[in-house]
């Protein structure tokens, strides 16, 4: 077992990091060359860099959208994604393993706010998937992914907190462990090809929504194109 532990939080640990980094970079190139052809190819050039700037920074913070519609809904979604963020980064054990593995390590999280965060985190991952599922516009509008997605962000949680508040074998320690690395190697490799690679591409959507609703020539014969509907009349 120790030596699956070794290779699971070493070699293949830098391989589902590059891969992840290089799908992340892959997603972003493809994304800058098809903003350029889309600029090119629109009359009007001209973009409003402070509405741009606006819309990012109201979908990376939330907060005036809060109360237009399901509030407690949108509450529980920040909350998670803060602490899906703060607690892997920050945490003091994973820290120490960048540490370890490069030479490089930054501020870690107080003992008691790791604890608040783990836990809050899981407790917030478990209502949003419960909002889905008994939600039906969530519901209606869901694909199989984002049921999966916030069960398999929540074991890493789960198993980290195990192995690190629960007094337990050093057997079902290891196994633990083990299903803690294994599944947080996992979604490194997962990020690039699901609908988590927005945590990426986030900060460039506004930019590229701003340049597509400028409808380049040919657009109507594009949708219609993609829609099977060529010469049918409208």
């Amino acid at each position: 077992m120790d030596q699956w532990l070794e290779f699971t939080r070493g070699p293949l640990f830098r391989l589902c990091f590059v891969i992840m980094i290089l799908g992340l970079l892959r997603i972003l190139i493809l994304d800058f060359i098809g903003a350029v052809k889309l600029y090119r190819s629109v009359a009007d050039k001209t973009i409003p860099w402070k509405l741009v700037l606006s819309r990012t920074l109201q979908w990376l913070f939330p907060i005036k959208k809060i109360g237009r519609s399901r509030p407690v809904y949108s509450v529980i979604s920040i909350l998670f994604h803060i602490g899906l963020l703060i607690v892997p980064i920050f945490l003091f054990a994973h820290v120490k393993l960048w540490e370890s593995s490069v030479g490089t390590s930054w501020i870690t999280l107080p003992f008691a706010a790791a604890y608040v965060l783990t836990l809050s985190t899981v407790a917030f991952g478990l209502l949003l998937f419960l909002g889905r599922v008994f939600n039906k516009s969530s519901s209606f509008i869901s694909r199989k992914q984002d049921y999966i997605w916030p069960l398999l962000l929540l074991i890493p949680f789960l198993t980290g907190f195990i192995c690190a508040h629960l007094n337990i074998s050093p057997a079902f320690y290891s196994f633990t462990m083990l299903i803690h690395i294994l599944t947080g190697n996992m979604i490194f490799v997962l990020i690039p090809f699901t609908k988590i690679a927005h945590c990426v591409l986030m900060p460039f959507s506004q930019i590229i929504n701003t340049l597509a609703w400028k409808f380049p020539p040919d657009t109507d014969k594009a949708i219609c194109k993609t829609l099977n509907k060529e010469g049918v009349p409208v």
